[in-house]
C-alpha cells in the first residue's frame, strides 16, 4: 500500500444470537491519537451480514478520502470473499458463485464495493476470542447491541426474505 491518506486501523466484529436473530455489529477505528468506537443493533439479521456491515460502517465513517485502512476481522466469510478474489469474481458473474448459485448478501457487498473504492484497503484475518483487546472490544460491542432495546431493522435481510432467499 502506498502512503498517500492518514493509516486507519480498524477493528470489526458481528453478532447474531441465534442467526438469524437479534444482531449487532461493533467497530474500533484507531488513527494516531484518535479512536473511535460504534455499535448498531438489528432485530433480525444474521452473523454474515453483520460481520460485513461491520466493515461498511467503519469505512463510511471515515471523514477523508484514500485513507490507508487495514481491516482486522475475525470473518473468514469477509476476509476471504474480499483477499482471495471472489467478490469481483461474483461481480463479473452477474452475483453468482463459482456453483452458479446467487451470491448472499449482493446488497452489503455493492455497498462495500462503493465505499472500499475511496481507499487503500488491506484486510488482516485475526482468530476471535483470542485475546486481541480491540477484537474483544469489537465482540462486547456487537453483542450488546444486538441485546439492546429499540433495535433498527435490517431492510436488506428482510427484502431477502420476502423474496423467497431466506440463506442471507
Amino acid at each position: 500500500m502506498s502512503q498517500h491518506g492518514p493509516l486507519v486501523i480498524m477493528f470489526t466484529d458481528g453478532s447474531a444470537l441465534g442467526n438469524p436473530g437479534p444482531a449487532g455489529l461493533g467497530v474500533v477505528l484507531m488513527s494516531g491519537a484518535h479512536r473511535l468506537e460504534i455499535s448498531q443493533g438489528f432485530r433480525l439479521s444474521t452473523n454474515n451480514r453483520m460481520e460485513l456491515l461491520a466493515v461498511i460502517v467503519g469505512l463510511e465513517a471515515l471523514k477523508k478520502p484514500d485513507c490507508k485502512v487495514q481491516v482486522h476481522t475475525d470473518s473468514k466469510y469477509v476476509h476471504d470473499a474480499v483477499s482471495k478474489g471472489w467478490l469481483r469474481q461474483w461481480q463479473r458473474n452477474g452475483w453468482r458463485t463459482a456453483q452458479k448459485s446467487p451470491v448472499k448478501n449482493p446488497d452489503l457487498w455493492k455497498r462495500f464495493m462503493i465505499v472500499e473504492a475511496q481507499h487503500q484497503i488491506e484486510f488482516v484475518w485475526v482468530k476471535g476470542h483470542a485475546g486481541i483487546p480491540e477484537n474483544e472490544r469489537c465482540d462486547v460491542l456487537a453483542t450488546t447491541a444486538a441485546s439492546g432495546k429499540n433495535l433498527m431493522e435490517d431492510d436488506g435481510y428482510l427484502a431477502g426474505i420476502a423474496s423467497g432467499d431466506v440463506l442471507l
